[in-house]
């Protein structure tokens, strides 16, 4: 099976891009070869450069807030475990106050590095980042992996409160749905939303076997999906019989 996601706002986007690129650290940095560490560099730079945006920390700030008076507001439901709605209220707390410790943007303190500074002056160059152009990280390049290791985890610290948090609101918010099996005739799904319902993410899986490729679009009064295969000619061509999938819509 292949799983999409197709967010329906900015925000939601923008947590997706970061999630990626969370991921993309954690598996580079784990891995021992100086090449790797490199391309984890240029990923903690990208972190830098999605989560610079001014009201990013605040909107994570509310988003947890948000989270936690809806999920207070289920307190004294019998069909509720408290035991587990206070995991989840702590869950956020800790989140919330770990991101608010930060001072400044996520990644701030990484910017009063100068040796990272001028990496960062030069990866986005072809090339930027040779011997000749940087002695001292070429250097940094040849030491023992686990310093390189020791290096990045200290370096990634001052982004994990961002991190942590972005996952747990999307882990809330992908269970927040529940999947339905639909039909695509031809290949094309319609599907109008409910009205006084905000829907912000599509989660489509599929057989991967089918070859078949989703072009998703929707907004929130509407959802399309229209399946695609790629031709001998390397070009995507929409199929024509029915499709299945799984399709689910989170709130």
């Amino acid at each position: 099976m292949i799983l999409y996601e197709y967010p329906f706002n900015e925000r939601i986007r923008t947590y997706l891009r970061l999630e990626q690129l969370f991921r993309r650290l954690a598996e580079l940095m784990n891995r021992p070869h100086a090449l790797d560490h490199h391309f984890a560099i240029q990923t903690i730079f990208e972190i830098m450069d999605v989560a610079s945006r001014a009201d990013m920390k605040s909107d994570v700030l509310k988003d947890l807030e948000k989270h936690k008076q809806q999920l207070n507001a289920y307190r004294g439901n019998p069909a509720i475990s408290e035991q587990a709605l206070d995991a989840a209220i702590a869950q956020l707390d800790d989140c919330f106050t770990n991101l608010n410790a930060l001072s400044g943007k996520t990644g701030q303190s990484l910017t009063e590095n100068d040796w990272l500074m001028s990496i960062r002056s030069r990866i986005g160059i072809p090339g930027g980042t040779c011997e000749f152009d940087l002695p001292a990280y070429f250097d940094w390049q040849h030491h023992p992996s686990q310093e390189r290791q020791a290096d990045l985890q200290s370096w990634a610290a001052a982004l994990a409160p961002l991190a942590e948090a972005i996952v747990l609101l999307l882990k809330m918010l992908r269970e927040s749905g529940s999947p339905q099996k639909v039909v695509a005739p031809g290949g094309q799904f319609q599907q109008t939303l409910p009205q006084g319902r905000t829907f912000q993410l599509l989660r489509l899986r599929m057989d991967l076997s089918h070859g078949w490729i989703p072009e998703i679009s929707g907004n929130r009064l509407i959802v399309s999906v229209r399946l695609l295969s790629l031709g001998a000619d390397q070009r995507l061509h929409p199929i024509q019989t029915d499709g299945s999938f799984e399709l689910t819509l989170c709130s």
